[in-house]
């Protein structure tokens, strides 16, 4: 941590400027929960079928070759945190993305890592 004002490479009113700008802990806090959620690679792989089609828990396990169980269980963490949605149809489930901003997160990552 810098000793004066000397030591610092911006000066001090844009370092002030810069911390009042911050988001608050509990946005912080939220958004790194988020980040949680896309660090396990089967929801990562739930969340890719889903940009392409929607799908029933049955589908999704037959497609990532996955029991249903274990499709269920990562779907219940996804729709709990807002990334995916589903609608009945008789009597299944039909899964899909939440929004455009979950297709966004998926493609931006992908071009980071692509680069």
């Amino acid at each position: 941590m810098p000793d004066t004002i000397e030591d610092h490479c911006i000066q001090a009113s844009e370092l002030t400027k810069l911390k009042e700008g911050m988001p608050g802990e509990d946005m912080l806090f939220d958004l790194a929960e988020l980040f949680k959620i896309f660090g396990d690679s089967t929801r990562i792989k739930i969340l890719f079928a889903l940009l392409e089609h929607e799908m029933a828990v049955s589908d999704l396990a037959d497609v990532l070759s996955m029991t249903t169980s274990a499709i269920s269980h990562q779907l219940r963490v996804l729709k709990t945190n807002g990334l995916v949605k589903f609608r009945r149809e008789g009597k299944s489930l039909i899964y899909s993305l939440s929004d455009g901003h979950v297709t966004s997160i998926l493609s931006q990552g992908m071009e980071h890592i692509g680069e």
